[in-house]
């Protein structure tokens, strides 16, 4: 997202702040906080000198905690490499190109963060350009681009210490009588119609700890709790489909190495992720699944606040990243949701619209909110879902500064085309 663009969404949430109730206050704070601090990053990275610039959030080469030996590519002489004449321009846009899905949905596994993903997609060209200019031929141009945008990730995350906690009670909010759920408050939804248009190569079923094709954010949770390099090692091997060779060299690492952090990382996966995988892994959704997406959809259209409780299990988790708001039973959660969503509450927030987006590989959906008084719905929230045994088990609610990513307007037609809300039934 160009800075500008980031300051005027700034702009715009500030405009809004509710100062009442506390609640709907603190999270839209939270949320306004969240921007300022990728503001502050980017603001940062505009400092580091030569090679930088704010709008890309491209880091100077001189920040690097990888030394550039570990990412430069050696001179070969292989006919079948690319060839990287001198400021050959066009070739290298032609190679960054082919890769660039590949490696912003490998950056976003390693991070979490789908603004960080780009951003640091964007720092490894640049580190890729700059050895373009001084190398001959590169042999494999896609291994040498992983090698060079992972050490971009763990520089990143050598500099910015972040594990994953769990969420901490909220004064004056009841959330339910489950265990806290893990909080990340870097996590972003990541499009799924910018994933590479051809999976990575699978492994065979007795050594593979995760499928390649996933982003689902139960996954991502359980990764992000790994160790860095662990959580590189499983990624390259066992979601990008590199050898144990071609991990060791990817890490600069040797393989036993290599090879012993991968087996640590897929340990601790296995203990954190559900034991049979298809509990878990992202997969096509089912009939029934959309038809569960149209009832909840139609439900928070007509403000039918029974039915979207039918939708949802009685241990449903809600969690709202980056904001403070957990709830971990149906109960605590509508009790949270249900002044909000009534017309006859004073806390009614207005008539919602949805539209289904495609997340994580997930169930999701981009909610609209028209306030009362106006005619225009607006950009409010992007929630990822996770539905088991035919309920909805886990909402995620994201904000909406990632609507463009997704292809999304930030507003939709107003009260014309769309029923008032009505009265919730029984």
């Amino acid at each position: 997202m160009p800075v500008e663009e980031l300051i005027a969404g700034i702009g715009g949430r500030l405009r809004q702040l509710r100062l009442a109730p506390a609640p709907a206050f603190r999270a839209d704070v939270e949320a306004v906080s969240a921007q300022f601090a990728r503001l502050r990053r980017l603001a940062r990275l505009a400092g580091t000198g030569e090679g930088t610039t704010a709008t890309s959030g491209v880091t100077d080469a001189t920040q690097n905690v990888t030394p550039p030996a570990v990412t430069n590519p050696p001179r070969v002489t292989d006919p079948s490499g690319v060839t990287n004449p001198p400021h050959d321009e066009h070739a290298f846009v032609a190679l960054t190109e082919e890769y660039r899905r590949e490696l912003r949905a490998h950056c976003y596994r390693l991070l979490g963060s789908y603004d960080e993903a780009e951003d640091l997609t964007q720092e490894a060209f640049l580190r890729a350009w700059r050895a373009w200019e001084t190398s001959g031929a590169i042999e494999h141009p896609r291994a040498w681009l992983y090698k060079i945008a992972t050490h971009v990730c763990l520089d990143f995350l050598r500099k910015h210490h972040r594990r994953p906690t769990t969420y901490e009670p909220v004064p004056g909010l009841d959330s339910g009588d489950g265990p806290p759920p893990s909080r990340l408050p870097w996590l972003q939804p990541f499009p799924d119609d910018q994933l590479p248009d051809t999976p990575a190569p699978q492994h065979q079923p007795d050594v593979q700890a995760v499928a390649s094709e996933t982003l689902e954010l139960l996954f991502l949770t359980a990764i992000q709790r790994l160790p860095p390099r662990q959580r590189a090692a499983v990624i390259l091997r066992d979601v990008a489909g590199w050898s144990a060779q071609e991990t060791a060299d990817l890490l600069g690492s040797s393989l036993a190495s290599a090879n012993s952090a991968v087996q640590r990382g897929r340990s601790a996966l296995r203990t954190a992720l559900p034991e049979r995988r298809e509990d878990w892994a992202a997969a096509e959704p089912t009939a029934e699944d959309l038809a569960l997406l149209e009832r909840y959809m139609d439900a928070s259209a007509r403000a039918d606040i029974d039915a979207m409780v039918e939708l949802v299990r009685e241990d449903a988790v809600l969690t709202m990243p980056p904001n403070p708001f957990w709830f971990t039973t149906r109960d605590a959660l509508f009790a949270f949701v249900r002044p909000n969503l009534d017309p006859a509450s004073p806390l009614y927030a207005g008539h919602w619209r949805h539209i289904p987006v495609h997340a994580n590989g997930q169930l999701a959906v981009a909610g609209y909110l028209r306030r009362p008084g106006t005619s225009v719905h607006r950009a409010q929230v992007i929630d990822v879902l996770r539905v088991e045994g035919g309920g909805i088990a886990e909402i995620t609610t994201f904000e909406p500064h990632l609507f463009a990513s997704f292809g999304l307007p930030m507003t939709l037609p107003g009260s014309d085309e769309f029923p008032a809300p009505s009265r919730p039934t029984g």
